[in-house]
């Protein structure tokens, strides 16, 4: 009869290859506030700093917002195929370093990314474990008004982001999720519980490391 070993103190992890959370959403519904909040709360949830050809917007610090690099060096990223997603969002290019986002998964922490509907969807062809989150405000009127106040003195910002707005929400069905931040907590909690219990799932699970303790 087998004998059980005993369980070391500490927290039990009970997977290999952490999980990849994608954030998506409309400019103004909150999305980079609640990832950055919910990553900060989980233990063993990392974000992996995406690339960006736009300038740093005040109190940004590069890499750890960003890491801000010209439209050459990103286009010969783009050549050696060293992103796993890019697009193009109001005529500045983001996107996804492959090797930054594998090093943190096989380390055995969880990612969570904000990025795009264009970027998630080619995730989503290439890491099918993945899940899709998308951040709504209550209503257009509500997100025209959060942008309002971000983006006072550029009207024609504001319509452009409301255009692509318009686009991207049409996206919604390809989540998994969608929460509407509504009042920050309660759409905090929503995302924060999404995240436990995709770790908890039996889908998540170290079969071996079942075997190895019981």
């Amino acid at each position: 009869m087998k004998t059980k070993r005993p369980l070391k103190k500490g927290k039990v992890r009970l997977r290999r290859k952490g999980i990849l959370f994608i954030v998506s959403g409309p400019s103004g519904a909150g999305k980079t506030t609640l990832y950055k909040e919910v990553a900060l709360a989980l233990p063993n949830l990392k974000h992996s700093v995406s690339f960006t050809t736009r300038p740093p917007r005040p109190g940004e610090v590069n890499d750890r917002d960003y890491t801000f690099i010209s439209r050459d060096e990103f286009k010969e990223m783009i050549d050696k195929g060293e992103f796993v997603e890019w697009a193009e969002i109001h005529g500045e290019l983001y996107g996804t370093s492959k090797k930054r986002l594998e090093e943190i998964m096989d380390s055995g922490f969880d990612v969570i990314l904000d990025i795009d509907t264009q970027g998630a969807m080619q995730l989503k062809e290439k890491y099918k474990g993945g899940v899709y989150i998308f951040v709504l405000t209550p209503s257009m009127e509500v997100l025209k008004e959060r942008l309002r106040k971000r983006m006072a003195n550029s009207k024609e910002e504001i319509e452009k982001r409301l255009k692509g707005a318009v686009e991207e929400i049409k996206k919604y069905r390809e989540y998994d999720y969608v929460i509407v931040n509504n009042v920050f907590e309660d759409a905090f909690k929503e995302l924060e519980a999404i995240i436990i219990s995709h770790r908890v799932s039996t889908k998540r699970v170290d079969l071996g490391w079942i075997e190895k303790n019981f």
